[in-house]
Order: C-alpha cells, then sequence, then structure tokens
C-alpha cells in the first residue's frame, strides 16, 4: 500500500511538472489589430494599429486557437462608427473581431483537444482563448479551411437564406445580383441557376470580373458597372424586367433594380457597400414610390436570422461542390500584418470572390 502511494505520488508529480512545463510553453504575447480612429469617410491604415498583447492560458471550458484564416468582410465597416446598429460598434484601442478558423493548441473544455480546427469569431489577431461553446469544429479533410469563411460559411448561407427565404425565389423568376463577383453575390447567381432561375443577370467592377460570371459562374449575362449608368446596362441585360434583385450595394444600383423589378418584385438588401464610406446622404435611389405602384416587397437581410436552416445549407452546398456545379473563388493575403490592406482592398473591390488573410500554417 505504502509503495502504491509512492508510486501514485511520484505519477502525479511527474505530471505536474509535465503541465508546468507545458503551461510554460504556451505563448504569452501574440499581435493582434485594433482600431485606434473612427473613421470620417474612407478609412485608411492610419486608422489601425498592430500591437502586442498578452495571451490568456485557457481556464475551465475554454481553448486556446492559434489562427490559421481570418475574415474581413463588408459588415466590418459598419462596426468602426460608434453607432446603434445590429451590432456593436468595435471598442478604440482594443482587438478587433471576426470569422477565424483556427487550430487548437491548449484545451481545458471536454470534447475540444490540441490538434483539432475550430470556426469562431475572434480574428484579427494572432492567438484567441474563447469559451468552448463559441467554436465550432471543421475538418480539412472535408474542405479546405478558409471554405469555412465563405463558400461553407457566412457568406455563403447569406446567398443561400437571402436568396431563397428572403427574396422568395421561385423556379422561373429572374434575378439580378450586385456585386456579384464577391463572396456572396457569385453564390447567389449560381444558386439561382441551380434552382431553375429564368435568368440570372450579375454587375461587377471590372472586364475581368464580368468574364468570371459568364464564363466559370454560369451567369446569362453581366456587366461592368464602371462602363456606363447601371439602369441602361441592366435594361439592355434584362429587357423584360426582373422579379429579384439581391443588393450588395444600394445607391444606383438599388434605383436601377426598381425600374426593372416587375410586379410583385421582391428585393433582399443584403449590403450596401457603395455607401459605406460616404459622409454624405446618398443620391440615389430617388424612384422609391415605384415600390407602392409596384407594390415591390424589400427586406433587410442578417445572417444571424437564418442559423435554423445551417445545416441544409451545408448539406445542398457541399453536394454542389463536390459535383461541380458550384464553383467558387478566394483571394487569400497572407500574412496577419497585411489584414488591413486586405480590409481595405475588399472595399474596392480588389477581391474575386471571398476575401481571406492566411496567417501561416
Amino acid at each position: 500500500m505504502v509503495d502504491n502511494m509512492k508510486y501514485s505520488g511520484a505519477v502525479l508529480f511527474q505530471n505536474l511538472k509535465q503541465l508546468e512545463v507545458f503551461r510554460m510553453s504556451l505563448p504569452t504575447t501574440g499581435r493582434e489589430w485594433q482600431l485606434t480612429a473612427r473613421p470620417d469617410g474612407w478609412p485608411t491604415t492610419e486608422d489601425f494599429a498592430l500591437r502586442e498583447a498578452p495571451v490568456r492560458p485557457p481556464g475551465e471550458g475554454q481553448i486556446l486557437v492559434r489562427n490559421l484564416y481570418m475574415s474581413v468582410d463588408p459588415y466590418m465597416r459598419g462596426r468602426m462608427n460608434d453607432v446603434k446598429s445590429y451590432v456593436p460598434p468595435f471598442r478604440l484601442d482594443k482587438a478587433m473581431d471576426g470569422g477565424a478558423v483556427g487550430v487548437v493548441v491548449a484545451s481545458e473544455a471536454e470534447g475540444f483537444a490540441p490538434g483539432d480546427h475550430v470556426l469562431h469569431q475572434l480574428g484579427w489577431r494572432e492567438y484567441a482563448t474563447l469559451e468552448a461553446r463559441h467554436a465550432t469544429p471543421v475538418s480539412p479533410d472535408l474542405a479546405p479551411l478558409s471554405a469555412y469563411l465563405g463558400v461553407l460559411g457566412m457568406p455563403g448561407l447569406t446567398a443561400y437564406a437571402g436568396l431563397l427565404e428572403v427574396a422568395s425565389f421561385k423556379e422561373g423568376d429572374a434575378v439580378f445580383v450586385s456585386g456579384a463577383a464577391g463572396a456572396v453575390g457569385s453564390q447567389v447567381g449560381q444558386i439561382a441557376r441551380l434552382k431553375g432561375a429564368s435568368r440570372v443577370i450579375g454587375s461587377a467592377g471590372s472586364k475581368e470580373k464580368v468574364q468570371l460570371l459568364t464564363e466559370e459562374f454560369g451567369f446569362d449575362a453581366a456587366f461592368n458597372y464602371k462602363d456606363g449608368p447601371v439602369a441602361e446596362q441592366l435594361g439592355q441585360a434584362a429587357p423584360d424586367g426582373i422579379d429579384v434583385y439581391f443588393d450588395n450595394v444600394g445607391g444606383e444600383h438599388l434605383e436601377a433594380a426598381i425600374d426593372s423589378l416587375r410586379v410583385h418584385g421582391r428585393i433582399a438588401a443584403c449590403g450596401m457597400i457603395a455607401q459605406y464610406n460616404d459622409s454624405e446622404p446618398p443620391a440615389a435611389p430617388r424612384n422609391m414610390a415605384q415600390i407602392i405602384g409596384k407594390r415591390l416587397r424589400l427586406q433587410g437581410l442578417l445572417v444571424a436570422d437564418h442559423a435554423p436552416i445551417q445545416q441544409q445549407f451545408v448539406q445542398e452546398t457541399a453536394a454542389w461542390i463536390n459535383s461541380g456545379e458550384l464553383r467558387y473563388r478566394e483571394t487569400v493575403v497572407d500574412g496577419l500584418e497585411n489584414a488591413a490592406d486586405a480590409f481595405l482592398g475588399m472595399l474596392r473591390g480588389a477581391n474575386t470572390g471571398k476575401m481571406v488573410v492566411g496567417l501561416g500554417d
């Protein structure tokens, strides 16, 4: 009995020493992006700072994650303003946040072990300590890890739910998508085609993106909004009008869509990136009265409202990807130090498909 007690004590001492060594090997600091000023108009790199910050070891029920990919998204621009909204604004001189995929390096939570990959909302930093209940396991064997931030993630669900639930898409509808070469827009157009749209039209900001929409993503028509008035180009692309407008841009695009929508047309208002950085009220749309006569329906879209169809979305989208019926593009910027530039580039349309930042394997 005494020998067993000595043996147990020795094992316990050894385990405690191993735990101490393990904890000593965990990172104590890491880099994180902080918002240092609230932009007036277009953000600049001077509004951000990359700073060193302490990294907390995980407590009970928590995990420590080393981020591998982080997301930059249009909605983040709104969070830079100190105004009441559906999501709290970023705090000045505190770590920003957003979607990220990483690998667990330490766990004090049942069901999570070092080496597991997870999706969570503490991006914009190298290391994140979070409650395990706020992390979703993901598998690199099923899809590239970055895909969980795009085609199989929040943008993908936004496209799926926005078209099918908010816009009440039905077979035979003619659909117009603005910002159609982005992560959300490109998926909206392809889902509409797969679900039996009579015509799918998209707008984008370059000749190359227009070609991508028609040649790879299967849009029936597309145009470069920089080539002329949107209303004229949309009228040429959809001479018989449209039934659904998926709005990622707002402004002139929304005005043109209202003109083209048929009676009982529907608008899913997902984003209005054309005016996120405006310091003055937008000049358009100026034809909102048509909503009455045409009995149009305009409904805003927040992806969080559609969590109940998450599993349905993943299953159907994964099948489309595996069959080659749905394609996606990503623009990957390497290095956490380049995250602010990636965000600013995304606002200016420098990305094709989803913009993500790679933090290293």
